[in-house]
């Protein structure tokens, strides 16, 4: 995982060069990583696959890919859990007005649904990483849209993963799924604040409520699209870490020493 990162850090550590005569230029290459773990049940997943398929169908996201500077986005998609799901990956469609955005939302919608075991954040922020640096397309904003309910338990640490990604120049923001307890003391989305999101103007946003998963989606994509600053409330503090970037694992271990 980490040769993987240094390779993305010698060839995304300087700005991103123009593409030849902009044919591949976007505002931004956007990684979609979902958390498909067994601690969610086939309806939550359900109805998280809905959310993101209503997100990339609503007006307000196609309007948001619209008034970039180039009218245009890269993006793309994969499911994860202890691992990236086999057949999960999405590759990178551009999206610059209502059919594209709707193309792309029926590839996703056509998915089958299913569950892994484990949760390894630090997985999925290296395969999004990897997308992003072996995409075709140049954009001067790249981020990693990861959604999940649990803590890191599998893999290497998050911490540092996620330190390597954001000294590659890469953004990454969370959906925190605080639907039920995740095991983090303090709470997931204080967890993702510290542990996963990073770069300039990193959020996470915590869903408490499944019904509310949709409208957190939709304003998270137009967020990420548009390049708006967050509102503070949802930016992460610049203090010191206060999580146990390392309570998943030492959890899973408590479980087995038991």
């Amino acid at each position: 995982m980490f040769e993987t990162l240094a390779i993305l850090m010698s060839l995304s550590g300087n700005a991103p060069m123009l593409a030849q005569a902009g044919s591949n230029e976007v505002d931004v290459k956007l990684v979609l990583a979902v958390d498909t773990s067994r601690s969610m049940d086939f309806e939550e997943v359900r109805i998280q696959r809905e959310g993101y398929v209503e997100a990339l169908k609503h007006k307000e996201f196609i309007d948001a890919v619209k008034g970039g500077l180039t009218g245009r986005i890269a993006i793309s998609y994969f499911e994860w859990a202890g691992y990236v799901v086999p057949g999960s990956v999405i590759d990178w469609h551009v999206i610059e007005n209502e059919d594209d955005a709707l193309a792309f939302a029926n590839r996703l919608e056509e998915r089958p649904l299913n569950t892994q075991r484990r949760t390894s954040i630090s997985t999925a922020i290296t395969q999004g990483a990897t997308m992003i640096v072996t995409s075709p397309y140049s954009a001067m904003r790249q981020v990693i849209d990861v959604s999940g309910d649990g803590t890191n338990n599998a893999g290497s640490p998050v911490a540092p993963t996620r330190d390597k990604a954001v000294e590659a120049g890469l953004i990454i923001n969370g959906l925190a799924l605080m639907l039920r307890p995740s095991g983090a003391p303090g709470g997931l989305d204080n967890y993702y604040a510290d542990c996963v999101i990073g770069g300039p103007g990193a959020f996470v946003l915590p869903v408490y409520k499944i019904e509310d998963f949709g409208v957190a989606v939709r304003r998270k994509l137009v967020l990420e699209v548009s390049g708006l600053t967050p509102p503070p409330e949802i930016q992460k503090a610049a203090t010191a870490p206060k999580s146990d970037c390392m309570a998943g694992e030492k959890q899973w271990q408590e479980f087995f020493d038991r």
